[in-house]
């Protein structure tokens, strides 16, 4: 028997915007990150998009996208958001600031209007699989979407 995708605030906004996606679900597991999620689900981890919750030194809290099998440059990030450091929020905060679970954090839907940062490259790639507000399920779509739905600041801040 399959398992019925989950209907969450991620899934509602994508539905109601129209947009063609399709969630996959895989085993979560603690730790497991976008590898568990590329290895099971059998799609390139570059392709699998991570949300993380980040700040600047105001406080002000906002979302990175970034491919999973990258890392976010701390230093590079500032620079392209012209702020003198960033970091990336507590558990607590990041869900406090999305409404989601850390591990089931999507950029749809979140609690809070959050200004978002895409690396650049995401958007040359045909398809994506990024969180769809529940941990062990992943969105596919076009990343044009992002930008459709999405206050997006696109950023190269990849390392």
């Amino acid at each position: 028997m399959t398992a019925k995708p989950p209907v969450t605030a991620a899934t509602r906004l994508l539905q109601a915007k129209g947009v063609d996606f399709e969630v996959l679900l895989y085993e979560y597991e603690d730790h497991g990150g976008t590898t568990r999620a590329a290895v099971e689900l059998g799609v390139d981890e570059h392709a699998v998009i991570k949300t993380l919750v980040f700040e600047d030194e105001a406080k002000q809290p906002f979302l990175v996208l970034m491919h999973g099998d990258r890392e976010v440059s701390l230093k590079g990030l500032a620079r392209e958001l012209k702020v003198k450091a960033v970091s990336p929020c507590s558990q607590e905060a990041a869900q406090r600031h999305t409404g989601y679970q850390v591990g089931g954090i999507s950029p749809f839907g979140t609690r809070k209007a959050l200004r978002v940062c895409a690396q650049k490259s995401i958007f040359a790639l045909p398809a994506i699989y990024i969180n769809a507000g529940k941990r062990g399920a992943l969105a596919r779509m076009d990343p044009k979407h992002l930008r459709e739905l999405l206050p997006v600041t696109e950023v190269d801040a990849d390392r």
